[in-house]
């Protein structure tokens, strides 16, 4: 258990570090001097994954709303819904700006998250969340280009027999499908709320 805990952690460190890296580039012919330019952040891309409905869809459907993008999977005990939670009350906060954002659940268990359990899950939490699942590759794919760190590892309390370590960050994304923010485990509504707001 120890060990897949640090595993998450420096997934998620990982991620971090491609976000930074992203947003910095550091120019030196300007006088000797560091001069500090933004840059496009190693973030997102596209993807073709399957809607909770059974439509196909991939990142262009979603260009003109901001997409709050997490990946987990329904059968996840306790991260998981602790987060689709906290996404939940940080739209609730937005009240009438939340209908410029699509609270976005990718799946990385898509063996058990098929289209009905998706759809059966998502209506837990907020009305306008889009729950995707896909094929194995699909998803990898996804994660991929989101740089989100998974992995299927044994479970004898799972009637499955297996569970998934995955790194637990929510992505905002703009209208365009760039990033542009991201909220770490741990915060809580009125800071995602806050965060949210000063990107629309």
């Amino acid at each position: 258990m120890r060990l897949r805990l640090i595993l998450v952690v420096l997934a998620a460190f990982g991620i971090g570090a491609v976000i930074a890296l992203g947003a910095l580039t550091y120019d030196r012919t300007s006088g000797g001097r560091d001069v500090v330019a933004t840059g496009k952040p190693l973030v997102g891309g596209p993807f073709t994954l399957t809607d909770h409905t059974g439509k196909r869809v991939t990142e262009k459907d979603f260009q003109g709303r901001h997409m709050l993008v997490f990946f987990g999977f329904t059968y996840c005990p306790d991260v998981c819904p602790a987060e689709l939670q906290v996404i939940t009350s940080a739209l609730d906060t937005l009240g009438k700006q939340a209908s410029q954002v699509t609270p976005v659940f990718i799946t990385v268990d898509p063996e058990r998250d098929t289209v009905e359990q998706m759809a059966a899950y998502i209506k837990h939490f907020h009305k306008s969340f889009i729950g995707l699942t896909g094929t194995a590759d699909e998803i990898r794919a996804a994660a991929k280009a989101y740089r989100v760190y998974y992995a299927k590892v044994k479970d004898e309390s799972s009637s499955a027999g297996y569970t998934f370590d995955h790194s637990s960050i929510v992505f905002l994304m703009d209208k365009q499908g760039e990033y542009a923010a991201h909220f770490p485990p741990g915060t809580g509504p009125e800071k995602m709320a806050e965060g949210i707001r000063k990107r629309l």
